[in-house]
């Protein structure tokens, strides 16, 4: 804990406590202390319910493949704090990392876990100077951390109804906090929306001065082979072209559709219908959208086992409803977050057509070694439901190292 990395995830895991504060005001005050890092990037930020973690893994992808130098910033992160920042697809040293973060404690600005990130990768891509910076938006947008930023372009690629709590009971209230990272006279993409989402994205870009480029409109699919899994990877690899497009544009580049290619089909995007091993498949489907959506994807098998944890504030209920029918067997267990719901209250949830095996194995690496056990020797086990969980079972099966102080966001 001497290091400079230790020390910043013991800061982080300090300020755990301020929970979710929305709200620019903080994070304007620490860039300007910092010298403004952030007016020195040209961006472009993703927002979206779902998707937009998929989405900016293949622009930055193709940007990277076009010989750009990029920036990626995501979360939340999987096993380590550092990989919510990667520069020319490389995850940033901790140390460094560490390092920075001794200039932002020193703007005396109380910031959240996801501000200091966000600062944090503004910080290291202008001290990198990376030629395109990709954001991905932690939670809404209207008063996210990464809106702070000066885009050249920005896209919305789907909207749901999930963190109602913070963003709104209603479609329209979710949708206007998204749409609220629009920009005047900056293009704003859409993925595919709703109907009721998309009249209030078009009322809010109308009366902020954005132009809308819509998806099945103004852009669509590419037919190229893509590097991640799943039909749902169309539109957000269509929106992503659009945006590499649009960059391109303003750098004053040209994209030759061999760039293009290339980039979609290396697109990696850990956690994302991963195949970690011949039996365990990982998806981090963390809302009913998400869930729908690894449903109609899974791979076939002769026996599936579905190894779940979800937290409180999610939908369960429907969550299962939608993966439960397509699994023989599921073992519901409970990830390191202490917002986990309880084993015993999932498994409750789950459909029952009689045939079905439901368990619950509280330990989530005895749960695995159960789930595997019951598929063996050639069905396999699919683990979703919480990004925690996806995290502390692909860092187990593939030797990740992990950090010294697990953390994450109060409220991924």
């Amino acid at each position: 804990m001497n290091t400079a990395y230790g020390k910043l995830l013991a800061r982080l895991q300090s300020v755990r406590t301020l929970g979710v504060s929305f709200g620019l005001d903080r994070v304007r005050l620490a860039l300007e202390r910092l010298g403004w890092p952030e007016r020195r990037l040209r961006a472009v930020q993703i927002a979206g319910t779902n998707g937009k973690g998929s989405t900016a893994a293949f622009l930055e992808s193709i940007l990277r493949v076009a010989g750009l130098r990029t920036g990626l910033f995501t979360s939340p992160h999987l096993c380590r704090f550092s990989e919510r920042i990667r520069i020319d697809g490389r995850e940033i040293e901790g140390e460094r990392l560490g390092q920075l973060d001794q200039a932002v404690a020193a703007t005396g600005v109380p910031l959240t876990y996801f501000e200091i990130s966000a600062v944090l990768a503004f910080l290291a891509f202008a001290e990198a100077e990376v030629e395109l910076a990709v954001l991905e938006t932690g939670l809404g947008g209207r008063l996210d951390a990464v809106t702070a930023s000066h885009p050249l372009a920005c896209a919305i690629t789907s909207i749901a109804a999930d963190h109602q709590d913070l963003l709104g009971k209603s479609m329209r209230e979710i949708a206007y906090e998204k749409a609220c990272i629009a920009r005047p006279g900056v293009p704003l993409f859409l993925g595919p929306l709703a109907a009721e989402a998309l009249v209030e994205v078009e009322r809010v870009a109308r009366e902020i001065g954005s132009p809308l480029r819509r998806f099945g409109v103004d852009f669509t699919s590419s037919t190229s082979p893509l590097g991640l899994a799943g039909a749902h990877q169309a539109a957000n690899a269509a929106l992503a072209v659009a945006l590499a497009h649009q960059v391109a544009s303003n750098l004053g580049r040209v994209l030759q559709p061999e760039v293009i290619k290339r980039g979609l089909a290396e697109t990696r995007w850990p956690g994302r219908l991963e195949r970690v091993t011949a039996d365990v498949l990982l998806d981090c489907a963390h809302n009913a959208e998400g869930a729908e959506a690894l449903a109609a994807a899974l791979p076939a098998a002769s026996r599936r086992a579905l190894l779940v944890s979800i937290v409180q504030g999610k939908d369960a209920s429907a969550m299962l409803a939608a993966l439960a029918p397509h699994f023989d067997i599921v073992v519901a267990t409970r990830s390191l977050s202490e917002r986990s719901l309880a084993p015993e209250t999932l498994a409750a949830l789950v459909p029952s057509d009689g045939s079905r095996v439901v368990e619950v194995v509280a330990d989530p690496g005895l749960a695995l070694a159960r789930a595997r056990a019951l598929v063996a020797p050639d069905g396999l086990v699919v683990v979703a439901g919480s990004i925690f969980l996806v995290g502390a079972v692909r860092a187990r099966l593939l030797n990740e190292p992990v950090d010294v102080i697990a953390g994450s966001d109060p409220m991924p």
